[in-house]
């Protein structure tokens, strides 16, 4: 499998959940507050990550169960930069505020939806039925 193929369709996730982001906080944050939009956030961008897989699973060649898993993988460590680059360096949030998406204990669901972005790419080759090998 192209591994830049995986790489373009996660720039294309990163441009929508830009976008997700931008809008978020223009409309939902004013009428409901940042955190909870932040959590709000993470079912609709999970589902925008859906879509976005859902077009282009066909193009990324993932020819069985382990590459498919290891776009996923990829998705998520270069989320995780993505994320961290952007929160400390462009926006100078701490520690704490960039970690706080990721506490289950203090309600952020972050990790849920970078599990969710892991399994995408398999899930969405189920959903299209496409004929992979086995591991």
């Amino acid at each position: 499998m192209p591994w830049f193929r995986a790489v373009a369709v996660w720039l294309v996730i990163i441009a929508v959940e830009s976008i997700h982001g931008t809008l978020r906080q223009l409309l939902l944050v004013p009428a409901i507050g940042d955190f909870p939009a932040r959590r709000v956030a993470v079912f609709s961008g999970t589902l925008l990550i859906f879509l976005v897989t859902l077009v282009t699973v066909r193009w990324l060649s993932a020819r069985s169960r382990r590459s498919l898993l290891a776009v996923g993988g990829l998705w998520v460590a270069l989320t995780i930069a993505f994320e961290l680059v952007l929160g400390r360096m462009v926006f100078g949030y701490d520690w704490s505020r960039l970690i706080e998406d990721y506490d289950l204990s203090r309600g952020g669901l972050m990790g849920l939806g970078l599990i969710a972005m892991l399994f995408m790419p398999i899930v969405v080759a189920h959903i299209r039925r496409l004929e992979f090998a086995t591991l």
